[in-house]
């Protein structure tokens, strides 16, 4: 990985984290900040990922004056969609699923002496 791949995951986590989320079906309870992180994670693992496999098709992008692969945005988008799905089931309460009614506080009562 070079520098520029760090950089560039910067502006490209930002995309490639709501890309995730509009991908994942459903409301999640994650705020921005936290979609730009998993972005930026996503995008840097995607990329060395894609560099791995030697799906990086970066000739094929000179060719179609594209800074970016579609497989290497793919596999990004496929790793902050996962992502993006365990932040959310790790921030998973009753309230935040649209449930209006908060448990009920339990208490414990004294039986009554005869």
């Amino acid at each position: 990985m070079h520098i520029n791949d760090f950089l560039s995951a910067i502006p490209i986590g930002l995309l490639v984290g709501v890309l995730g989320r509009l991908v994942l079906p459903g409301r999640q309870s994650i705020g921005l900040f936290i979609t730009f992180l998993i972005g930026v994670g996503a995008a840097l693992l995607g990329t060395l990922v894609a560099e791995l496999v030697n799906v990086d098709d970066k000739a094929l992008a000179k060719v179609w004056k594209v800074e970016w692969s579609w497989w290497e945005l793919a596999i990004q988008v496929l790793f902050a969609t996962i992502g993006i799905g365990l932040a959310n089931m790790l921030t998973y309460t009753r309230l935040a699923s649209g449930n209006p009614k908060p448990r009920k506080r339990t208490t414990r009562r004294k039986k009554k002496e005869d």
